[in-house]
């Protein structure tokens, strides 16, 4: 592995873990045995860190979303395993990282955004077209609207000052917005296919 990708990779892991304010260049130059000089032979600063690091999660997790999306049997199906990946990918994410893009990184936070609006929302609107389609959610369904709210519940789900990480998981949290978002929506053809999925699948 290279050292560029080293360093991107031990500084996720140190952000993930801590968050991103409280990770020092000197904490990233240590956890690799390295000089910091070194670092910045490769990268600027530490901002220059965190918006490589997000970019290249965003594009992984987009791939992984796309991969999912044709290899899935139903709508359905791909939402169980969107949780799946989400299970594996949030296990160890501090939601104290949300904040500081927010407040400390917002030209990242903006680019975070503005992925979700162009490549999640479009993936969302998909999926919803398709299971009415195949008759899985209601016929009636408000696709734009729908799509929208899903999206606006993954920022609500890191908000620390409703769900604080003391007193939260935040897998448990999101599954139960998809739970709860998917059974709103599932016909009676929907609701057997989901529940068959849930019944085999360890979430």
């Amino acid at each position: 592995m290279e050292v560029r990708e080293r360093i991107l990779k031990a500084a996720e892991e140190l952000f993930l873990k801590f968050g991103i304010r409280s990770v020092t260049m000197d904490e990233i130059a240590s956890e690799l045995g390295i000089s910091k000089k070194t670092i910045y032979m490769h990268f600027a600063d530490k901002d220059s860190i965190v918006e490589e690091v997000a970019v290249v999660r965003m594009t992984c997790e987009q791939e992984m979303s796309e991969v999912i999306h044709k290899e899935s049997e139903n709508p359905i199906h791909e939402v169980v395993r969107e949780i799946e990946m989400l299970k594996a990918n949030i296990a160890n994410f501090n939601p104290v990282i949300i904040y500081d893009l927010k407040k400390y990184y917002p030209k990242v936070w903006a680019l975070f955004q503005e992925h979700k609006k162009t490549i999640y929302l479009d993936i969302i609107k998909e999926n919803l077209k398709e299971g009415i389609k195949q008759g899985l959610y209601r016929p009636e369904v408000n696709v734009e609207i729908l799509a929208r709210l899903r999206m606006e519940e993954i920022d609500f789900a890191f908000e620390q000052s409703v769900f604080p990480k003391d007193k939260f998981n935040q897998y448990d949290i999101h599954k139960t917005f998809i739970d709860h978002f998917l059974r709103g929506i599932i016909t009676l053809k929907g609701l057997e296919v989901y529940e068959k999925y849930i019944s085999t699948t360890q979430l």
